[in-house]
């Protein structure tokens, strides 16, 4: 009779923690990442098996090669007034960031995000979509405010929580919310979106309607429940949907691996779902178009739902609260080998003719005024710190149509201690 080994003999079990390749101090190299030539992948038709998209949820779709030109099957044609309008809307993103980046850091607001590096995802993708389309977003995707018409005057007024912020206060800075241009309410705990969108999917295919929605995550909050518990839903009620994972290679100052990018691509999460997936080069503004073109007329095909990871950088900090030196090689951006959004559009225009220097510069000093204009009617009604007490009983408004009595005795409590504070009824 064998003997059971002791488990003096066994050798010792360890856990694998990932950790970036480089930290602060080391040259930043990206040589490990492969980068496919542009217009390699191939492109399946709407109406094909989900099973035919899985080599592209391990490829990268790409439109635009080295010298700006469009190639491949992907290559979704956009006229020229098209690519003029992404441009200026990429543009605009980048100065309005820039400006309230700024405005946090002179202490007229408490908190900002930026999205530098990753403007042609948002763009593109609203580009893409009707506008009657309801995106479920993060706090990372201003440009489709921007590329619907959405005032900036109005975005700047609810960084600032003033008079003009038609949130009244109620929300962060950045977690902007407008039904009308198919905005939902950015929330900020992190992979409620997911659910939320497919549920909306659910019930617009549920009411014979023909809007689709696309909900938005990135690559750290995968590691949520709500990520897979909507992937579920999704997959066996064939939601019309698009989810759209943003691996910008960080969350905050955890690199995509704490989430599971060593072992396989976010996109190739699809495959076990048995749904379609994409991954797709996240700074190349023509891929992003054609990428979510293609994924909404699937989902308008009732061919069901698609799982695109968007492969970018995070150019700059989590936030303004946040130091990147702290975790990442400095100049570590500039080593990016996607490169910059707003330079390949332009790089692409520039090829077909349609583009120049010279329009360039007159686009970035009238874009420069425009948002300033707009920061200067927005201040005028006030920054974060000097609001006040002015109308305290708002915020017990817009929750039940008649206020319950725990909620009716808060509001009266507040009111006593404003009153005691300030030495006066406020307003």
């Amino acid at each position: 009779m064998t003997e059971t080994p002791t488990r003096a003999n066994r050798p010792a079990l360890a856990l694998h923690v990932p950790e970036p390749a480089y930290r602060p101090g080391d040259a930043p190299d990206f040589s490990s990442i492969s980068v496919p030539a542009a217009g390699e992948a191939p492109r399946p038709d709407i109406a094909a098996e989900a099973e035919a998209t899985q080599p592209l949820t391990t490829h990268l779709v790409r439109v635009l090669d080295d010298e700006g030109r469009a190639v491949g099957p992907w290559d979704p044609r956009l006229d020229p007034d098209t690519l003029r309008k992404m441009l200026k809307d990429m543009k605009t993103v980048r100065v309005f960031d820039d400006r309230m980046y700024r405005a946090q850091r002179q202490g007229k607001t408490s908190f900002y995000m930026k999205c530098t590096g990753e403007e042609a995802i948002a763009v593109a993708a609203a580009t893409a979509m009707d506008p009657e389309d309801m995106h479920f977003p993060t706090y990372r995707q201003q440009g489709l405010l921007v590329a619907r018409g959405y005032p900036l005057k109005t975005m700047m007024c609810q960084i600032y929580s003033n008079a003009g912020d038609p949130l009244h206060g109620r929300q962060l800075p950045i977690m902007y919310s407008d039904k009308k241009h198919g905005f939902f309410s950015i929330s900020g705990n992190l992979g409620t979106q997911y659910p939320q969108a497919v549920g909306w999917a659910m019930a617009s295919a549920i009411r014979g309607d023909s809007r689709i929605a696309m909900g938005w995550i990135g690559d750290g909050a995968t590691a949520e429940g709500d990520f897979h518990s909507a992937l579920t839903f999704a997959a066996v009620y064939q939601a019309p949907v698009i989810l759209a994972v943003v691996n910008n290679q960080w969350a905050i100052s955890s690199f995509s691996g704490i989430a599971g990018a060593e072992q396989a691509t976010f996109a190739a999460r699809a495959v076990g779902y048995g749904i379609a997936g994409l991954r797709v080069d996240g700074n190349d503004a023509l891929a992003v178009y054609a990428a979510v073109r293609w994924a909404s007329e699937r989902a308008r095909s009732n061919k069901g739902p698609t799982l695109i990871e968007f492969f970018t950088y995070r150019a700059e900090g989590h936030s303004t609260s946040d130091d990147p030196t702290g975790y990442r090689p400095a100049g570590e951006a500039q080593k990016w080998p996607l490169g910059d959004p707003i330079a390949r559009l332009k790089a692409h225009l520039v090829a077909l003719g349609e583009w120049d220097d010279e329009r360039d510069a007159a686009l970035d000093k009238d874009l420069d005024a425009f948002v300033r204009a707009a920061q200067k009617e927005a201040e005028a009604m006030g920054t974060l710190p000097q609001q006040g007490f002015d109308n305290i009983p708002s915020m017990f408004e817009d929750v039940y149509a008649d206020t319950p009595w725990h909620l009716a005795e808060q509001r009266d409590a507040s009111m006593a201690e404003a009153r005691e504070f300030l030495g006066h009824e406020p307003k």
